[in-house]
C-alpha cells in the first residue's frame, strides 16, 4: 500500500495533467509571461479548513519559485472573510494553480465540516462517529485525512487492513459461526493480524458471533434504538460495538446514548457540501 504522501503526488500530478493539457492558453495568451502578482484565499463560507497540506504542493508541483504564507492551519474553525493564506510569484503558475488548489481544498474543507457537526452532537459522550468506504474514488486517504481534521475517527481504510463480515458473506459462508471461523483460519494460514469485525441484523446472530468468539467488534446493522439498547446490554463490553445503517444527523444522539461505542456515517464523505472559498488578486 502506497503512503499518504506518495498518492497525494500521483493524484496532483493526474489533476495537473487532466486541467493543463498542453498548456493554460487564456493565461499564456493574456498575461507577460514574466509578470509577478499576488493573490490570497478568502473564505466565504463558515466551516471547518483542511486541504492546506496537499495545496502547498499543488502550488510547488506548478512552480517551485511560488511563495506561500499559511495564515490559517488545517482543522481551523473558518468564518466568511477570513484568509487562509496568500501566495506570491508568477502570476501565469498561480492562475495555473488556483483551480487545482480550489477543488481540493473544497472538497477537502467540505468534508472536515460535515465531520465537525457530526462529532460535535455527541462530543459529550463516548461514542465516536467513523467515516465508511463510501468516497471519491481516488481520494479516499485525503478524505478521511479530512475526517480527522473534523473530529471523526477512521474506520478500516480499504479491503486490505481489516476483516469486515458483511451480510453477503455470512450467507454466501453458511452462517455467522461458520463465516468467523473462516475469517479466523484464513488470518492463521496467511500470517494476517487482522482485526475481525462482525455484521450482525438480529439478537440471535449476534449471540452466535459471542459464542464463535475471536472478533473485536460487532456491527449493528439497521437496529432500531430499542434494538440497540437490548444489543448493547447483551453484549456488556465484551466486544467493542458500531451502528450502522440509516441513522442521520437528528437520530445521531439517540444512538449514541445507548452506550454504543461507534456509529459509522457514510454521508460524512459522500453526501458533503463543497466549502465555498476563492483565490483573489491581491
Amino acid at each position: 500500500m502506497k503512503k499518504l504522501e506518495e498518492l497525494e503526488d500521483e493524484l496532483i500530478e493526474i489533476a495537473i495533467a487532466e486541467d493543463l493539457g498542453d498548456g493554460d492558453h487564456t493565461s499564456l495568451s493574456t498575461i507577460p509571461h514574466d509578470e509577478q502578482g499576488a493573490a490570497r484565499l478568502i473564505i466565504k463560507q463558515d466551516g471547518i479548513l483542511a486541504g492546506i497540506d496537499v495545496a502547498l504542493k499543488v502550488f510547488n508541483k506548478i512552480d517551485k519559485n511560488l511563495k506561500v504564507n499559511i495564515l490559517l492551519e488545517n482543522g481551523t474553525k473558518v468564518k466568511k472573510g477570513d484568509i487562509a493564506f496568500t501566495v506570491s510569484g508568477n502570476v501565469i503558475s498561480i492562475l495555473q494553480a488556483e483551480r487545482l488548489v480550489l477543488n481540493f481544498m473544497q472538497r477537502l474543507s467540505g468534508v472536515a465540516t460535515q465531520t465537525h457537526i457530526y462529532a460535535e452532537k455527541i462530543a459529550d459522550l463516548h461514542t465516536k462517529v467513523l467515516d465508511t468506504r463510501k468516497t471519491t474514488p481516488g481520494l479516499r486517504l485525503l478524505e478521511k485525512q479530512a475526517v480527522k481534521i473534523g473530529g471523526g475517527v477512521n474506520h478500516r481504510i480499504g479491503l486490505f487492513d481489516m476483516i469486515l463480515i458483511k451480510d453477503n458473506h455470512v450467507d454466501f459462508a453458511g452462517g455467522i459461526k461458520n463465516a468467523i471461523l473462516a475469517a479466523q483460519k484464513y488470518c492463521k494460514e496467511k500470517g494476517k493480524n487482522l482485526d475481525i469485525e462482525i455484521e450482525t441484523r438480529n439478537l440471535d446472530e449476534i449471540k452466535e458471533a459471542m459464542e464463535t468468539g475471536g472478533i473485536r467488534r460487532i456491527m449493528l446493522d439497521n437496529f432500531d434504538l430499542e434494538q440497540t439498547r437490548k444489543a448493547v446490554e447483551l453484549i456488556g463490553g465484551k466486544y467493542e460495538t458500531e451502528s450502522s445503517g440509516g441513522i442521520t444527523l437528528d437520530t445521531l444522539r439517540d444512538y449514541a446514548l445507548t452506550g454504543v461505542d461507534f456509529i459509522s456515517v457514510g454521508a460524512l464523505t459522500h453526501q458533503i457540501k463543497s466549502l465555498d472559498m476563492s483565490l483573489k488578486a491581491m
